[in-house]
């Protein structure tokens, strides 16, 4: 962001022709952009619900905005559009620097937005059902601990289809990932038994799928989580839990998730701009609906390529600079349509030198692992695929 540029934004609106107030110019903006974060029980550190909340924290919401840390997203807005994309406009940023220059005032209480319906403990609404580990996990202060894999019947008698789907950690502090997957009957040929369903992720946000668009959960199915806990110095337990919300009509296009992956890769020593490459093809027509890399500690870049049956080629998505802390999907404002025979073509590029903050150890050598000390090469991928009538009827 140029210097000018932050000059422009830097302009009190009250040199525009009046004072920016809390109530009636601030809270709208902390309403749309911010609280679903900026809660209790979310991972944001304090909330912003009310000006008591908000106003000790004046300047540092003026240089989160300025420097655009705050709301975090990282995908370059020179390609795609994201429904998910919680950027600030230009206008919303200069009324949170303006009231931080203004003197952060309150104004004259009422007329508040409503607040936003949040459900209690959740993102999404209140779910039709909840499915939590069978009993709390212990995890140790220190050590390595590998992945557990538990799993949870549904008691599911009839098809049942998610058309929004969250999964919460009681315990964020230890929780690396979450991944529910769908296991038992109806595996279906694109995925095998064992499909995924929804997770968590450090910056995970609910997965809310477009009208007429929904994951399938078969009848006798049971759930299993897929947990990876870090040690983080203190014994601490976690009961990990996902919050399912069915549809209501018979979905158009069932949701089913792919990755383009490789294990096959070695990061040498000091190398602070190593690439590693990946592909997967769409054995039909489909429509993409979703993206998200995933990579470790050394993670820096990442991007998504449709190469089309033409050749023709596009970027769908690029992340110029990785976050590790910070792992969104990327929600495509229109789905866009893939045609059989499209690759998806993924491109890493991974820091090990003593520049990177994060690296571990920049004299190893890394390779793909589970730990966060190891890399992962992972580009996930959420895909709408047509379906007959009468095998998306709700019982």
């Amino acid at each position: 962001m140029s210097p000018r540029w932050i000059a422009a934004l830097a302009v009190p609106l009250a040199c525009l022709g009046g004072e920016v107030a809390f109530h009636r110019d601030v809270l709208p903006v902390l309403a749309r952009r911010c609280q679903s974060c900026h809660r209790p029980g979310e991972a944001a550190p304090m909330p912003l619900l009310t000006y008591r909340d908000a106003r000790p924290w004046a300047k540092a919401i003026r240089e989160a905005v300025l420097l655009k840390r705050m709301p975090p997203w990282f995908a370059d807005p020179a390609y795609g559009k994201f429904a998910n994309d919680p950027s600030l406009t230009a206008a919303e940023i200069r009324t949170l620097v303006s009231w931080a220059d203004g003197g952060a005032l309150e104004g004259p209480a009422g007329g508040d937005p409503p607040a936003a319906p949040f459900a209690d403990g959740w993102r999404i609404p209140k779910p039709d059902a909840v499915f939590s580990l069978p009993e709390e996990s212990s995890v140790p202060a220190t050590g390595v601990v590998d992945y557990r894999y538990l799993s949870v019947e549904t008691g599911f008698t009839e098809d049942r289809w998610v058309e929004m789907a969250e999964v919460r950690p009681s315990n964020r502090g230890v929780v690396h990932h979450a991944i529910v997957f769908v296991s038992g009957p109806g595996g279906g040929s694109w995925f095998g038994a064992r499909r995924y369903l929804a997770g968590y992720a450090p910056g995970a946000v609910p997965q809310i799928w477009k009208p007429g668009q929904a994951r399938l959960i078969p009848a006798g199915s049971h759930l299993v989580f897929q947990m990876h806990y870090t040690a983080n110095g203190k014994e601490a337990v976690d009961r990990t839990q996902i919050g399912l919300i069915f549809a209501k009509r018979p979905p158009r296009q069932q949701i089913v998730a792919t990755t383009a992956g490789t294990h096959w890769f070695e990061i040498p020593p000091g190398d602070a701009n190593h690439r590693v490459d990946a592909a997967t093809t769409m054995h039909e027509t489909v429509h993409l609906v979703g993206l998200r890399a995933h990579m470790h500690l050394r993670g820096k870049s990442f991007e998504f390529r449709a190469v089309y049956p033409t050749g023709e080629s596009r970027i769908l998505l690029r992340v110029p600079r990785y976050d590790f802390n910070w792992q969104p999907y990327y929600y495509l404002e229109t789905p866009l349509l893939l045609p059989k025979g499209t690759r998806i073509e993924c491109t890493a590029y991974y820091d090990n030198s003593a520049a990177n903050p994060s690296n571990p150890d920049p004299r190893a050598a890394v390779r793909w692992g589970e730990q966060s000390w190891e890399e992962m090469m992972l580009g996930w991928i959420d895909l709408a695929v047509d379906i007959a009538p009468q095998s998306s009827s709700l019982r």
